[in-house]
């Protein structure tokens, strides 16, 4: 299992396509590059201020080095001002442990699912019952963000998946989600 950022940010009005042709450009390749794996990257269909995507790395230490090694190198220092410029927010950040996940090619729609359950055996039952492989459950990362220049969401258990399934008896926001394609 990696270490997987799930990130959703809002974006200024009518910014969101700029902010992909951007990201796509410049940095996809840029990330991998220092070891991250950049996964699926969304439009969300119910907001069209909102970019949605996820990126992985294969532990926490690796985690900091490779954040360190992006943000800090020439690519990031080029273009972070037209980057940020789209943004209101980018501090919708949750820290998993899972997967990761990239939607299979011609996917026209993915459902995210972000759970608040109450209790680890309760979901444990849930997910046995409704939720395979193909779901790319994710679970709460609770080590401490080790790269505090990006923020990430605490004090919160999640569970995360993707695809539909029998709508659980816990808090839960659904994400319609389209996938970006270059």
């Amino acid at each position: 299992m990696s270490i997987v950022e799930l990130r959703q940010y809002t974006l200024r009005p009518g910014a969101r396509e700029t902010l992909i042709a951007l990201f796509e450009r410049e940095f996809v390749t840029a990330q991998q590059a220092v070891g991250i794996t950049v996964g699926g990257r969304f439009r969300d269909l119910d907001d069209p201020n909102r970019f949605v995507w996820l990126r992985s790395f294969p532990d926490m230490a690796r985690r900091r080095r490779s954040l360190q090694s992006f943000y800090s190198g020439p690519v990031w220092r080029e273009h972070r001002d037209a980057a940020n410029a789209t943004m209101t927010d980018s501090d919708d950040v949750l820290l998993l442990r899972g997967p990761g996940f990239t939607p299979a090619p011609g996917t026209r729609e993915v459902l995210a699912t972000v759970c608040h359950p109450t209790g680890a055996p309760g979901f444990d039952a849930y997910a046995a019952r409704h939720l395979a492989p193909r779901h790319a459950l994710h679970r709460t990362e609770h080590a401490e963000n080790d790269y505090p220049q990006l923020p990430v969401r605490t004090g919160e258990d999640v569970r995360v998946w993707f695809g539909p399934a029998e709508p659980p008896p816990w808090p839960t926001r659904r994400l319609r989600l389209e996938p970006v394609t270059t």
